[in-house]
């Protein structure tokens, strides 16, 4: 379960979200500018919002009514950001490597990440070397092997050409049904919706227009565009 509840002024924005959701998979969907990464970024204490609650599973990362805000490091959050940001100077190898060590001694298996999102031929590579494709699934590696509570993707297959997107796709569809790990999605583009969640939150404008389960949201997406555009 998570629970969110974020107040923060922007210059150009005014971010005011509440969310309860028992999801496994929860899409926050919508257009540029809605505030989508801000919740990311609030999530796993790269943003610190001016009043609000976080909590994963029970585990509060943030309570600014009783002080509370842990640390960056200790939050176990997986963070798969749009471009990657892999270290360019390491190896595939090292740059999972890298997630692994921040997990200190909890469970995830480097060999069976490795396996799972088939990168064993690329690990002595660097990420210059790589597709667009690959880098995310080495992105996705390191997020994976932080063992984290909690799995970010923002826009995580924006800028692939649709061959490599589609791949990535499979492999985000794979880690849902064998890892299990909670995942908020941040995405513009409802096949991916489709493809991902269980629920979806739609927002605009730094506000949560509507929560919806994905049943309904594939059953009314042409009802909901119409009814969210600007008027």
């Amino acid at each position: 379960m998570i629970e969110l509840a974020l107040r923060h002024a922007f210059a150009d924005l005014d971010l005011d979200v509440n969310v309860r959701s028992d999801a496994r998979t929860l899409a926050l969907f919508g257009d540029s500018g809605a505030g989508k990464t801000s919740v990311l970024d609030a999530i796993a204490g790269l943003l610190a919002p001016q009043c609000g609650r976080i909590a994963i599973d029970g585990q509060v990362l943030l309570d600014t009514a009783a002080g509370v805000s842990v640390p960056v490091s200790e939050r176990r959050i997986g963070y798969v950001f749009q471009d990657g940001r892999l270290f360019p100077h390491l190896s595939v190898r090292q740059n999972l490597l890298y997630g692994a060590a921040a997990r200190g001694g909890r469970r995830t298996d480097v060999a069976a990440v490795v396996d799972l999102l088939e990168l064993g031929g690329l690990l002595e590579r660097r990420p210059r070397t790589l597709s667009g494709g690959e880098r995310q699934r080495v992105a996705i590696g390191r997020a994976l092997l932080a063992d984290p509570r909690a799995l970010l993707l923002d826009e995580p297959l924006t800028g692939l050409h649709a061959e490599a997107r589609e791949q990535v796709l499979d492999y985000l569809r794979r880690l849902k049904r064998e890892l299990q790990v909670f995942t908020v999605l941040v995405t513009h583009q409802a096949d991916e919706v489709r493809a991902l969640a269980d629920e979806v939150v739609r927002l605009r404008a730094g506000r949560v227009v509507r929560q919806v389960p994905i049943a309904e949201f594939v059953a009314r997406r042409a009802a909901f565009a119409a009814i969210d555009a600007p008027g």
